[in-house]
């Protein structure tokens, strides 16, 4: 039989206390915790500052709408998947940019889109004919109106992406505003074809893996098919083998931050 006294009780709790550090640290490190306030609505995000910001000086801004599995209001699940690279020495020596993770509530959804999930893959998503008022991208458009409030904004270097459904929302928010992003990258989303003239503005980096089993691979395609069909700045990479989380190829590319960065309005 094991006796614990009380100094074991208290390095175990010491112990338990550092795990959770730990993860805290690698998820959220540099990453501040603020609630963006609007009358009666909430949205929680998380914001990285560059090294030796200067808030009189104008900064690049990127926003990141995270997929469903990471809804909720912990402000904390929105940066599992991409925000380690913004985090990484050398895109923060490469890049100074003010970079934004809004977090979803868990009933709502970043794209007015209608989902049917006992059909088939094909007809799981329906998108609406023209971009619609839509609450949550709504809150993230009074999140960038406020950043731009607080701090200098360089209004020619903002730009957003996204993955699965932050995919489908970075089209909803190019479309919704078609002058205002110098370029865009949604990773396994998808939108209405119909939209292709509105964001025919904003060079858009599109990605999806063709064996995706939760959105339709066809979604990015029709969308790369519509923007070229009026020569619009758009690129399409796909993954063959690739299912769903085709965001850890696109994160990965190398080519996608200085894409992204090259693009100036």
């Amino acid at each position: 039989m094991v006796h614990q006294t009380k100094q074991d009780n208290l390095v175990k709790r010491y112990c338990i206390a550092f795990l959770f550090l730990g993860f805290g640290l690698l998820f959220g490190q540099s990453y501040q915790s603020e609630i963006l306030v609007q009358d009666k609505d909430t949205l929680p995000y998380r914001i990285l500052f560059p090294k030796n910001f200067n808030p009189n000086e104008a900064t690049p801004l990127v926003v990141i709408l995270h997929g469903a599995g990471e809804r909720g209001n912990d402000n904390k699940a929105q940066l599992f998947h991409g925000a380690k690279l913004f985090q990484e020495d050398k895109f923060r020596a490469q890049h100074s940019a003010i970079v934004v993770f809004p977090q979803c509530p868990e009933n709502s959804y970043w794209a007015s889109v209608k989902r049917d999930y006992t059909t088939s893959l094909e007809k799981k998503y329906t998108y609406a004919t023209m971009p619609p008022q839509y609450n949550q991208l709504e809150m993230v458009e009074a999140l960038m109106r406020f950043l731009e409030n607080k701090y200098t904004i360089d209004p020619k270097r903002r730009y957003v992406g996204g993955l699965s459904m932050g995919g489908m929302g970075t089209f909803e928010l190019v479309s919704r505003n078609p002058d205002y992003f110098a370029a865009a990258f949604p990773i396994c989303g998808g939108a209405n074809p119909n939209w292709a003239t509105l964001l025919s503005k904003t060079p858009l980096w599109i990605f999806h893996g063709e064996k995706d089993d939760v959105v339709w691979v066809e979604h990015s395609k029709r969308m790369y098919k519509a923007l070229k069909e009026i020569k619009a700045p758009v690129k399409l990479t796909l993954y063959p083998e690739v299912k769903h989380d085709s965001w850890h190829n696109a994160f990965a590319d190398p080519n996608l931050m200085p894409w992204l960065f090259s693009n100036v309005k």
